[in-house]
């Protein structure tokens, strides 16, 4: 669904970051390889989509220990942010979207208006292969993807 001219990566490394700690987020942060390369894939970035599941009622800790662990360095200022959140439940996993949304908005991310997804029943979206079959999310995912790629280029 990515136009050919945008790259898409996935971020494999959230297990391998290490508890958050204030006293070790400045100098030290950058020892930790896991958290130089989870800083470096996002300076490398032009925009960033972040896809979680509603855990808890809440995004999951490993999603915002890693967010914790960019606070200070200012990765997210001014990023073009997707976000996406998927729920087996009615709901669509709103609150864990508000809540990220909420967090992002701290930390100055940019998130475009049409740069939000809701996905309610997540557990029957997909066929048995892991394609997605339903088209509304898919054309709601282009949508995303399209304001991203106007935000990059006003960047």
């Amino acid at each position: 669904m990515m136009p050919e001219s945008i790259e898409f990566r996935t971020y494999q490394g959230l297990a391998a970051l290490p508890h958050f700690s204030p006293d070790l987020d400045g100098d030290e942060a950058e020892s930790h390889e896991a958290v130089r390369e989870w800083r470096h894939e996002l300076r490398a970035a032009d925009a960033v989509v972040i896809c979680t599941p509603e855990y808890a009622r809440g995004v999951p800790g490993s999603l915002k220990n890693a967010l914790d662990w960019v606070v200070s360095s200012g990765e997210f200022i001014d990023m073009p942010t997707g976000v996406i959140s998927a729920s087996p439940h009615p709901d669509c996993g709103v609150t864990a979207q508000q809540s990220l949304i909420m967090t992002l908005k701290m930390m100055s991310a940019s998130i475009p208006d049409e740069a939000t997804l809701a996905v309610p029943f997540v557990n029957k979206m997909f066929g048995p292969n892991g394609s997605m079959t339903d088209n509304k999310n898919m054309s709601s995912i282009v949508t995303l993807v399209q304001a991203l790629s106007q935000a990059i280029s006003v960047k």
